[in-house]
C-alpha cells in the first residue's frame, strides 16, 4: 500500500493529532515488539509524523522506565523508556506523555519510538528512516516532501 504524498511544511502548529489508518510494526533484535492498527500520529510543521502506539500493542516485557524527562510546549512533560526485543536493549528508545495537555489527552497510555535504535519500523509496507538529529523522533517515509527539521542548523526554525 502506497502512502499518500504529504509535505511536512504543510503540517500545522499547534500540531495535528490524528488516527493512523496503516498497520504499524516495529522490530528489535529480530523480534516484532509492536504490532498495531490503533496508532495515533502527531504532525507538526517541518517534522515527519511521530507515531504513538497504545501500550497494549507492545509485546509484554519490552518496556522499562528510563531516567530523565523533557518538556514539550504542546504536549507537556515526557517520560522515557528503555526498549528490549530479541535479547537486545536500547536505552531511552521511546517516550510517552503520562499526563499530556488536554489537547493531546488521547496519547496518554501510548509510547512513541525512535526509529534509529530499532531494527526496522514500518508504516504499512513502507520502511521508516529516523528523523535527522539526536532529539526529535519523527518517522521519515518515502512519501514525505519538504524541509525536515532536526539536522545541523535547523533547531531555530
Amino acid at each position: 500500500m502506497t502512502l499518500p504524498a504529504e509535505n511536512v511544511e504543510d503540517y500545522p502548529r499547534p500540531p495535528l493529532l490524528e488516527p493512523v489508518p496503516q498497520h504499524i510494526r516495529i522490530i528489535l533484535g529480530g523480534e516484532t515488539i509492536v504490532d498495531s492498527r490503533r496508532a495515533l500520529r502527531i504532525c507538526e510543521t517541518h517534522h515527519p509524523p511521530a507515531y504513538y502506539i497504545p501500550l497494549e500493542d507492545v509485546v509484554p516485557g519490552a518496556v522499562a522506565p528510563a531516567r530523565g524527562s523533557s518538556f514539550c510546549e504542546w504536549k507537556g512533560r515526557a517520560a522515557y523508556w528503555d526498549i528490549t526485543g530479541g535479547g537486545v536493549t536500547r536505552p531511552r528508545a521511546a517516550w510517552s506523555y503520562p499526563a499530556p495537555t488536554s489537547a493531546y489527552r488521547a496519547i496518554a497510555g501510548h509510547l512513541c519510538f525512535y526509529a534509529g535504535p530499532m531494527d526496522t519500523c514500518f508504516v504499512g509496507d513502507c520502511a521508516v528512516s529516523p528523523q535527522p538529529g539526536d532529539f526529535y523522533g519523527g518517522w521519515v517515509t518515502a512519501n514525505l516532501e519538504g524541509r525536515i527539521k532536526g539536522g545541523p542548523g535547523t533547531l531555530g526554525w
